[in-house]
């Protein structure tokens, strides 16, 4: 009777808290229209084939053949695939003398790209934005990169620029969290969201095998997005935001010195990525579920989802709520194959729906804060967005973060985007590595 009445009460709670909440979010203006986004695809020039990938790996001479072996082994077991892209001074054989300009160029010629063709598929122009939010981790030159924008496209002066940094992968949900904040406040704004990384300047050349890692996933990429919370707009929108919970585990030490910026003991900056990324992942993961479930899941699964926790056995991990139950499409962070599938088994996942980040893994790789959208780009791509769908997008990113978002599409989505030219050979019969067939000896070794 005490476990019923515990159950009943807690239902209870969670009823009057949705209810509140959805009256609180109402009257503050909520609204958050997804109207377009452009991936950022580089010249084919700029691709990282397998034997370009070997030659900067063996163009280290910090490194010893115990070094060169775990770098190839993570290159052949990374997922990705032969068309990612890279930054040109690394393909140029300039990675431990990048410049400041290395680092512009590699943002401009992303930035551009992708608005321009925004500006021209939306029929919106750079006058029309009110708020510019742009966020990249590892490169904050001055004047910042928002400015540098609004000098590019002679925006207005009334404009209100955001510059994000050391944000990490989960940079991208994070800065649409303060574009809806900002709507709270103000009527028919249009804004934009501006995601990259820097890959080029932050190239690590050292011989620590936790930074290292980086130099095998990071992939060039980027996204512009258009967001706006005018009702007008709403027959013209992609998607609209239903919930967003963000969670920060950065109180715990460990959490936090998982994955940060340092210098190692012969003094090379790099990114450190520990033993205890994979626990803190877990646990910032874990804790975002549990605050996003009483906000999407209807009565029925909150309540079996309780009454699990309620019995579950100390010997073994928390029970996870049933998102399929509500949710069509599951956007993941591309952070690499056990990311993803470590998020897959957590939530239940098929390889149906695991599908769409593991592709975007192998043609894009990790594109940092904008992997998100190369992933939702494929599920358009593939014409599995249809009219009133949910997709959740789940993000991690240093500090310890996790964000999630829930999106419901208002229309059907088949529009051409970043995927055009080759979404007819995904998902291959046999997804190739081509890494493998060349150094297939180091998984022997």
């Amino acid at each position: 009777m005490d476990i019923i009445f515990m159950l009943s009460a807690i239902l209870v709670f969670y009823s009057l808290f949705h209810f509140f909440n959805l009256l609180y979010h109402h009257r503050r203006n909520q609204t958050c229209y997804l109207l377009d986004y452009v991936c950022f695809k580089p010249s084919d020039d700029r691709k990282l084939s397998t034997e370009l990938c070997g030659d900067i790996v063996h163009r280290n001479k910090n490194l010893g053949l115990k070094e060169h072996k775990f770098l190839l082994k993570v290159i052949v077991n990374s997922g990705i695939g032969e068309d990612t892209y890279g930054p040109r001074n690394i393909i140029a054989g300039r990675e431990e003398m990048p410049t400041l300009e290395d680092g512009v160029e590699e943002m401009d010629e992303c930035f551009f790209a992708t608005l321009d063709e925004l500006f021209g598929k939306s029929g919106f122009s750079a006058k029309d934005i009110d708020v510019l939010v742009v966020n990249v981790s590892m490169f904050s030159p001055a004047p910042c990169l928002a400015a540098r924008i609004v000098n590019h496209y002679k925006m207005r002066e009334d404009i209100k620029t955001y510059n994000l940094s050391g944000m990490g992968c989960s940079a991208s949900v994070i800065s649409i969290d303060l574009v809806q904040n900002i709507f709270k406040t103000k009527k028919k704004t249009m804004a934009l969201v501006l995601t990259s990384e820097s890959i080029g300047p932050n190239w690590y050349s050292g011989n620590d095998k936790s930074m290292m890692l980086g130099n095998c996933l990071f992939r060039s990429g980027g996204c512009s997005i258009l967001l706006s919370n005018d009702q007008a707009l709403k027959d013209r929108a992609k998607m609209s935001l239903k919930c967003l919970v963000r969670t920060h585990i950065g109180a715990n030490d460990e959490a936090h010195h998982c994955a940060l910026q340092k210098e190692d003991d012969n003094g090379y900056l790099g990114f450190h990525l520990s033993k205890d990324l994979p626990k803190a992942a877990a646990l910032a993961f874990a804790a975002n579920l549990q605050r996003l479930a009483p906000r999407i899941l209807p009565m029925k699964q909150l309540a079996i989802y309780i009454a699990r926790k309620i019995h579950q056995s100390s010997k073994h991990a928390n029970p996870n709520p049933n998102f399929k139950s509500v949710v069509d499409h599951f956007c993941l962070h591309t952070g690499g194959s056990a990311v993803i599938e470590g998020v897959g088994r957590s939530l239940g996942l098929t390889k149906y729906d695991l599908e769409p980040a593991r592709m975007t893994l192998h043609r894009f790789g990790n594109t940092s804060a904008s992997s998100l959208w190369y992933v939702l780009g494929y599920m358009e791509a593939k014409k599995r967005l249809m009219k009133n769908d949910r997709v959740l997008m789940i993000s991690f990113g240093a500090g310890f973060k996790c964000n999630s978002c829930l999106c419901e599409v208002m229309r059907d989505l088949d529009s051409g985007n970043v995927w055009e030219d080759c979404i007819e050979d995904y998902p291959p019969e046999t997804l190739v590595n081509p890494f493998m067939d060349k150094y297939r000896w180091i998984n022997e070794a």
